[in-house]
């Protein structure tokens, strides 16, 4: 980014600051169709996608006061549509008719070299997750998702109660959200690997 596009930043956001409605026009003219396309590309629906960039730049006049001009204003304003976005997804795996018309659409309009790369990385950050649990859940989790057993047969296997399995399972479960919730924050990564699991 040049000096220049820094310094008009630099300008709108200390105006914008102080509640300028003319500055935040201004910004929301230069970076509006950057945020949207960027938005569509995790989420992969128009309609929301435009929700979501429309919320990206309430927050950002909400914050105004809190507004650091000597930093860069379009990494602050990714950072805010990269973490609305990812809200956007924990909240559409967790409603059915929204879970199926976000992922039905991501599925159909993908970059197959790009799910790729993130498929490796999900799965890596996945494995981390699950070599953090106790040895005893480790393996219930693994008898029960990667050998396809039931809690009855692992139950069986392992000489405990089947209820024991059901704990254990959940506990390793809620172990590996905790994981990815505390990895940087990224609650979409959430959103995948809990579907893969």
């Amino acid at each position: 980014m040049s000096k220049e596009v820094l310094h008009i930043d630099h300008n709108l956001v200390l105006e914008l600051r102080d509640g300028n409605e003319h500055a935040f026009e201004e910004l929301f003219k230069k970076y509006q169709k950057d945020v949207f396309r960027y938005v569509q590309s995790l989420i992969k629906s128009k309609k929301h996608a435009e929700e979501v960039t429309q919320d990206v730049f309430i927050k950002v006049w909400l914050k105004r006061k809190t507004l650091h001009p000597e930093k860069s204003f379009k990494s602050f304003l990714f950072t805010i549509a990269k973490n609305k976005s990812y809200d956007f997804l924990v909240k559409a795996s967790k409603d059915l008719k929204l879970k199926q018309y976000v992922f039905y659409h991501r599925s159909i309009s993908h970059n197959p070299i790009e799910d790729y790369l993130l498929s490796i990385e999900y799965q890596s950050l996945k494995q981390r997750a699950i070599d953090c649990l106790s040895p005893r859940k480790k393996r219930i989790f693994e008898m029960s998702r990667n050998e396809g057993k039931s809690y009855r047969e692992i139950a069986a296997e392992l000489g405990i109660a089947k209820q024991t399995v059901k704990n254990q399972m959940s506990q390793a479960l809620g172990n590996i959200s905790a994981f990815l919730e505390s990895y940087g924050g990224i609650t979409f990564t959430l959103v995948q690997i809990l579907l893969l699991i």
